[in-house]
């Protein structure tokens, strides 16, 4: 299965098994960079080291016997998809609790196994803070296709071709020739009409978190009066690409695009961020407080470096995260538990309660500030 969605992430977090170990496994599966033979050599590298730490774990014989049935198919998996065209490969299993999850990745994940209580979703929310789901309007004066771009890939949804005649030059009266260009106006603005409003249609419809618009720039002013509110509010930009282009002509300045309203986005919400910060407004920084602010219920966006985690503990009553130091649950002063990577706990918290999540890449003022931080939903 394709990895696209914040939906498959979510699902993924509700998993937990109170008996038992999931095994999380990311592979780098990238053949532009490594030949079929080097990423059978790597994965079997890393599953030999999994089986030894396997060996070492304090655990049941059952929680190993399921975990060793886990690594076994995840070789079995990993071999087959070693000749596939996806760039990463991530499986998530259970053999204790008949629970697996393959997932074809759009980008190359740093290849790793990971074993806990729950599946390790981390790369896939940073993945996910690296693609979204646009949809591009491309339109000229007959012609309009519509195309989905996400991970990495596009797919044309629909297109629609109008009569507009041709405009006729020279010759004729001077009367003539004039309403010869009203009718061909009219039909083109017709044409923009109907596309605009298939556009609006297809969000009713599918919804999408943003659409750019591709049109000669000419044209821009003329197109955009027909557009809904609704859909004009979600518009993120303008493309060069026409729709007699080629997808893959498209998907390119649509990535292009994307990855500067990204960073575009990363700064904005770093300023904000800090802004609260520093007049003691709504935000929190640092990883004590970060979670504290998840336990509350009061964060409304999780910003995060890439690629930090740290460890920490969990109370097995409360569920409530806490950093490595605390031994006792405030709350119900039961023992806490150890987990691997709390920020990756952290994350599914943020996800159940329908906070955002916002992945920075580093460096970043972030950095000053712990790597972890929150805007909060009202000032603590």
């Amino acid at each position: 299965m394709k990895f696209s969605s914040r939906s498959q992430v979510e699902a993924l977090s509700r998993f937990r098994s109170e008996k038992f170990l999931t095994l999380s496994l990311f592979l780098d599966t990238d053949k532009s960079r490594s030949s079929k033979k080097e990423i059978l050599v790597a994965a079997k590298n890393l599953l030999a080291e999994a089986r030894a730490r396997l060996e070492a774990l304090d655990a049941s014989k059952e929680k190993k016997a399921s975990l060793a049935a886990d690594l076994d198919k995840a070789q079995e998996l990993a071999a087959g998809d070693a000749g596939s065209g996806s760039p990463g490969l991530a499986v998530y299993a259970c053999s204790g609790e008949k629970f697996l999850e393959v997932l074809a990745l759009p980008e190359a994940p740093r290849s790793r196994i990971v074993f806990d209580r729950n599946p390790y979703i981390r790369p896939l929310t940073q993945i996910l803070g690296e693609y979204r789901r646009l949809v591009a309007f491309l339109v000229d004066r007959r012609e309009a296709k519509w195309y989905a771009a996400a991970t990495g890939e596009i797919a044309l949804l629909d297109e629609m071709k109008s009569e507009v005649p041709k405009m006729v030059k020279g010759g004729g009266e001077r009367e003539e020739a004039r309403r010869i260009e009203r009718h061909v106006e009219a039909a083109v603005q017709e044409h923009y009409k109907k596309a605009a409003q298939k556009t609006f249609e297809m969000f009713k419809k599918n919804g999408f978190n943003g659409f750019v618009l591709g049109c000669p720039d000419n044209l821009v002013s003329e197109i955009e009066p027909h557009l809904h509110p609704y859909v004009k509010e979600r518009l993120r930009g303008w493309l060069r690409a026409k729709p007699s282009d080629s997808p893959d002509v498209v998907l390119k300045e649509t990535m292009a695009l994307e990855r500067a309203i990204r960073k575009s986005e990363e700064e904005a919400v770093i300023k904000q961020f800090t802004a609260e910060l520093e007049k003691g407004g709504r935000a929190c920084s640092g990883l004590k407080d970060s979670l504290r602010a998840l336990a509350m219920g009061e964060v409304q966006t999780l910003i995060v470096t890439k690629g930090f985690s740290a460890p920490g503990r969990s109370c097995p009553r409360c569920k409530l995260l806490y950093p490595e130091d605390e031994i006792k649950c405030p709350a119900c002063e039961r023992k806490t538990e150890t987990v691997l990577d709390v920020v990756d706990e952290a994350i599914e918290a943020a996800m159940r309660r329908d906070a955002h999540i916002r992945n920075v890449q580093p460096p970043s003022r972030l950095d000053r500030y712990g790597q972890i931080g929150a805007l909060l939903r009202f000032k603590s």
